[in-house]
C-alpha cells in the first residue's frame, strides 16, 4: 500500500466521480482506476460498489477512508514541523475571530505581523462559526470565548475582562462610579443585534435576573455604535478591548455590578494540529500586545 495510492483513494471518496477525481489529480482516469483496483487486490475487498453511473463508498472503503485521514493529517504535520525547523519563508496562516472586537483585535496586529513574516500569506476570517471550523481543520487557530467544550479542540487563555457601561459626560448616570445591571436596562440604550456575542450574554444575564434588554437602535458596526452613543442618542455596554481600542475621551466608562459581567477570551485550536513558527509568531503577537495594554491599565491606576 503506497501513500500515492491513499492519496487517489481519498480523492476518490470525496469525489465519488472517477473522471473527476482524476481530473483533480491531474491522472487519467485508467490510471486511477488501476491503482484502485491494485488497492482493492492488496486488500481483498472491493473499496467502492459501481451502480450504472453511480459510485458509492463501500463499508470497507468507509473504514479505510477514515484511516486514511489520519494518517494523511500526521504525515502532513510531519512536514510541516520539519519544514518549522527552517526559516519560515513562505505558507499559509488561517485565522478566524468572533465578529466584532475580536476580530478587530486580530486585524490590529496584522501589519506587525506582515513586516516580521513578509511571505506568509494570512487569511482572516470573522465568522460565528470559527471554532467549528478550527474542529474541520479548515483554521490553524480562532480568537473566541468560553465555553468550547469539545475533547479534539485545546484552549489557551488570552484573557479576562470586563463589561462597561459607557456613556457621555452629560448623561444623568455619569458620575455614578457603578451602575446596578438592572439601572442600565431601564435607560435608553443603543446595542449590537442578537447574534452578536456580547448581546448574547447581556441577554442572557437578563433572562437569569428576570429582566428584558429593549434597546430601541441596533447596529452591527462598531463606528456606528459609537457614534450613536457619542451624539448622545444613547448609552451601550461594551467589551473593555472594544472600548481601549477606539479610546474616545468624551465618553464616561462605568463598571458594572449586582451582577458583574465578564467573559473570558481563549485561544483555540485542534489538538492534532501542528502550531508551527507562523501561527505561534502571531499568538505571541497577541499575547504581547494584551501584555501591554494591561500594563497601561495598572500604571494609569
Amino acid at each position: 500500500m503506497e501513500l500515492r495510492q491513499l492519496e487517489y483513494f481519498m480523492t476518490t471518496c470525496e469525489e465519488l466521480h472517477f473522471t473527476r477525481a482524476a481530473e483533480k489529480l491531474g491522472i487519467t482516469q485508467p490510471t486511477l482506476s488501476h491503482q484502485i483496483k491494485a488497492l482493492e487486490n492488496e486488500l481483498g475487498v472491493r473499496l467502492f460498489d459501481r451502480i450504472g453511473k453511480k459510485t458509492m463508498i463501500t463499508e470497507a472503503g468507509m473504514i479505510l477512508y477514515q484511516q486514511s485521514h489520519i494518517t494523511i493529517g500526521s504525515l502532513t504535520s510531519a512536514r510541516e514541523q520539519i519544514q518549522e525547523l527552517q526559516k519560515v519563508e513562505r505558507g499559509t496562516l488561517s485565522i478566524g475571530a468572533l465578529p466584532g472586537e475580536l476580530n478587530e483585535l486580530v486585524s490590529s496586529q496584522l501589519i506587525n505581523y506582515h513586516r516580521k513574516y513578509p511571505n506568509i500569506h494570512i487569511k482572516l476570517i470573522a465568522n460565528e462559526d470559527v471554532v467549528e471550523r478550527v474542529l474541520h481543520n479548515e483554521l490553524d487557530f480562532a480568537i473566541s470565548i468560553l465555553p468550547v467544550e469539545h475533547d479534539k479542540l485545546a484552549v489557551k487563555s488570552l484573557y479576562r475582562e470586563s463589561f462597561y457601561f459607557v456613556t457621555t459626560a452629560n448623561h444623568p448616570l455619569a458620575s455614578h462610579t457603578s451602575i446596578d445591571f438592572e439601572e442600565l436596562v431601564t435607560t435608553p440604550i443603543v446595542m449590537f443585534p442578537e447574534t452578536h456575542r456580547c448581546r448574547q450574554l447581556i441577554d442572557s444575564t437578563c433572562q437569569i435576573e428576570g429582566l428584558e434588554l429593549k434597546p430601541f437602535i441596533e447596529t452591527t458596526t462598531v463606528d456606528s455604535l459609537f457614534s450613536l452613543v457619542r451624539s448622545g442618542i444613547g448609552s451601550t455596554v461594551l467589551s473593555k478591548t472594544l472600548i481601549d481600542m477606539y479610546h474616545y475621551e468624551d465618553l464616561v466608562i462605568i463598571p458594572i455590578v449586582n451582577p458583574k459581567l465578564s467573559r473570558e477570551v481563549v485561544i483555540v485550536y485542534h489538538k492534532d494540529r501542528y502550531l508551527g513558527q507562523a501561527a505561534s509568531g502571531f499568538i505571541d503577537l497577541v499575547f504581547s500586545y494584551i501584555g501591554t495594554i494591561k500594563k497601561e491599565e495598572s500604571s494609569s491606576i
